[in-house]
Order: structure tokens, then sequence, then C-alpha cells
């Protein structure tokens, strides 16, 4: 005799769909960053600048200090709970980037100084920069305190920026090393457009 006839009024347990839910972790989430993602940022910040110019843009200590002083200008792009992308930024007050920027948070200023963009490199060749800049520049709409956004970058990148609506200033004042710099600018004006499933 098999097991299922001498167990006949047994039935299967067939569980309603709202009972017992796995929880799951959104496929794809922007938040702002805040000091215990910093190891992650730069992980994935050393790996994609010091191959390129030898040094990062923020060192980790200096990431802590951004991320603990203005988490709010930082935007994380995580998918199933890892980063894979970022924006790193602070206020600024002056008209131009000088060396003070490179480490000070302006509370009063009204312009942001995106210190580092930066993709994972198995997530790179995907679109994901433009679509962080797009989400981080309607996010910095949101903040009634935001006049525009400036970054300092190599010759290389200005096309890059130039699509994200960036217009060049000039030459930067600052200098790392033997590397130099464009600076680069883009007004915050207007209302955000937020897409319904974003925090932003």
């Amino acid at each position: 005799m098999s097991v299922t006839t001498t167990r006949p009024f047994l039935r299967p347990v067939i569980e309603s769909p709202g009972r017992h839910r796995r929880h799951t972790l959104p496929a794809s989430e922007f938040r702002p960053l805040n000091p215990q993602d910093a190891i992650s940022v730069f992980e994935i910040e050393r790996e994609a600048f010091i191959s390129v110019s030898g040094d990062c843009p923020l060192h980790l200590d200096e990431v802590r200090h951004f991320l603990t002083l203005c988490p709010e200008l930082s935007l994380g792009w995580f998918e199933q709970g890892r980063l894979v992308a970022f924006i790193i930024g602070s206020l600024w007050d002056e008209d131009r980037l000088n060396t003070d920027a490179l480490t000070l948070h302006k509370p009063h200023g009204h312009t942001v100084h995106i210190h580092v963009l930066a993709v994972h490199r198995t997530f790179r060749q995907q679109g994901k920069g433009p679509i962080l800049m797009w989400r981080y520049q309607q996010y910095l709409r949101c903040l009634p305190y935001v006049r525009r956004a400036v970054l300092m970058c190599e010759d290389f990148l200005v096309p890059f920026y130039k699509k994200s609506g960036f217009k060049v200033v000039g030459p930067c004042a600052i200098t790392v090393a033997q590397l130099t710099f464009i600076e680069m600018q883009c007004a915050i004006r207007g209302h955000a457009f937020v897409r319904r499933n974003s925090q932003f």
C-alpha cells in the first residue's frame, strides 16, 4: 500500500500569497550614503581611479568625513543590496574651486561640489553613470538651497559631463601631482521630475 492511500484525508498545504512572504531586497534602489557605506564606496573608487590616474579623488578617511558631515549630498545606486555606483558631493561657497574645496564642506554654500562619480567595474558600459547623474541632479533640485553643481575632471571626461548638462568654465586651479583638470558647472533650478517608484 502506498503512502498516499494510507493518509487519504491529508491535503497539500497551499499557502496564500500573502503569508510567510520571504523578504527580498529591491532590485534597484537609490539612496543617500552613510558612513557605514564608506568601505564599499572606497573599494569601487580605488579600483576605478588608481588604474587610470594613480590616485583617488577621496581617500577612505575623506569618504567617511563627507558621509558624516553631509550624507544628504551623496547618492548610491544599489542592486539587490549591493552598491554598484555612487556620487559624493559637499557644499561650496565660492565662484571657482580651489584646493580647500577638496576637503571642506561649507554648510551655507549654494554650490554642490561633486567630488567623485564612480561605477563598479562589473557594471560599467551599461549606461549607469549618466542615469546616476540624472537622478542626482533631480535630487539636488529638491534641495531649495542648491543653485548649481560644479566638478573638475580630466579632458577625456568633458564630453561625458556635457551630455549631463555641464558646461566648461575653464582650466581648474587645482592640480594633483602632474594632473590638470577642467572645471565644469551646471545650473540646478526648477522642480525635480520625480519618478513614481523612486525615493527621489
